[in-house]
């Protein structure tokens, strides 16, 4: 059982616009959900769900008054039996992996010797902004993407889009597509611990996502910074991905030895396997995603994902979060 509050306080009342809540588990995660609800107070305010055009299960609130305060309360029980992450079959069209044909013909440019020296950032303007070239980012979708059928890439084209590629990036996708298994799921495994173990773990409390050559660059990042740089390096490989901000509920142990269950806000990576649908990669375990990963969101970019956006009037606020864990033992089956 999961109690998760999280609290707004202003320093005067203040008028807030539409507020939109992303804190509803989908109905496709894999981690049965057993019961749910939300309560949001001041109770005097107006509250609507419906789906979002990603088929997230969104609240939209309304408040007709000036407030002092907003609380968001969501209490949840959901079953944490173990399960295997690896419990799902490819279709055989995907189960080997190659570099998109575009990816290895512009690697192979950039790397011959050229006329005449140019700055990384002159050599990314020639390149149109990207690690394709112009001829490449004109080439035919299923050839960027050779895992998918036509059908499929109308469906998944905005998990398609492909964030330009600076210096460290290119160098990332140069030094992996030469030594990446090419056993599809061998390589993405291998990928996902490859940025957990470069990437450091760092708390960020403050809002906005870094970019993936910023990321890179630093060499640390938080949970959503790691998330949307295996994104980007998914994207370039050929493979859809979308970023799904959720809970991460694991055990630990308490100053005492005791075991105790801890819950925190999480983000991880995506990406669509045909055979196996959307199956998720955490970048800052390096694991794939199991019964412990609930997800809330998931979206094409991070900013579409954050739980709770909306506008409100200029003021000083103050927010707190706290979430609470209990186990709860069912009873055996008869």
């Amino acid at each position: 059982m999961l109690t998760h509050q999280t609290r707004y306080r202003y320093d005067r009342p203040v008028f807030l616009g539409p507020q939109t809540i992303r804190l509803r588990p989908s109905g496709s995660a894999r981690t049965p959900v057993r019961s749910y609800a939300l309560r949001v107070d001041p109770a005097a305010s107006q509250q609507s769900w419906h789906q979002d055009g990603f088929g997230n299960h969104v609240a939209e609130v309304v408040f007709a008054e000036r407030v002092t305060h907003f609380d968001i309360t969501v209490r949840l029980e959901a079953d944490l039996t173990p399960r295997n992450p690896f419990d799902f079959t490819l279709a055989p069209t995907a189960r080997r992996w190659t570099p998109p044909a575009v990816l290895t013909t512009t690697l192979r440019e950039k790397g011959a010797p050229a006329q005449h020296q140019q700055t990384p950032v002159q050599q990314q303007q020639q390149a149109g902004g990207g690690i394709f070239s112009r001829q490449a980012q004109m080439a035919p979708a299923v050839s960027r993407h050779p895992f998918y059928t036509s059908e499929e890439l109308t469906g998944l084209a905005l998990y398609c889009a492909t964030p330009p590629a600076g210096p460290h990036l290119h160098a990332f996708l140069t030094d992996w597509v030469e030594k990446a298994p090419r056993d599809t799921l061998d390589m993405l495994v291998a990928l996902n611990r490859a940025l957990a173990a470069r990437i450091g773990y760092q708390l960020r409390l403050e809002p906005g996502v870094w970019s993936p050559e910023e990321t890179l660059a630093r060499g640390v990042g938080s949970c959503r910074d790691s998330a949307w740089l295996m994104i980007a390096l998914l994207r370039h490989l050929g493979f859809a991905a979308r970023f799904v901000s959720g809970y991460l509920i694991q055990s630990s142990q308490t100053a005492e030895g005791e075991e105790a269950l801890t819950c925190d806000l999480h983000a991880w990576a995506e990406a669509f396997l045909p055979g196996a649908g959307w199956v998720g990669f955490d970048t800052t375990s390096g694991l794939l995603t199991a019964q412990g990963h609930l997800p809330l969101a998931a979206t094409p970019a991070p900013e579409q994902a954050a739980p709770v956006t909306g506008l409100l009037d200029q003021c000083k606020a103050t927010f707190d979060v706290s979430m609470q864990t209990d186990r709860l033992v069912m009873p055996d089956s008869v």
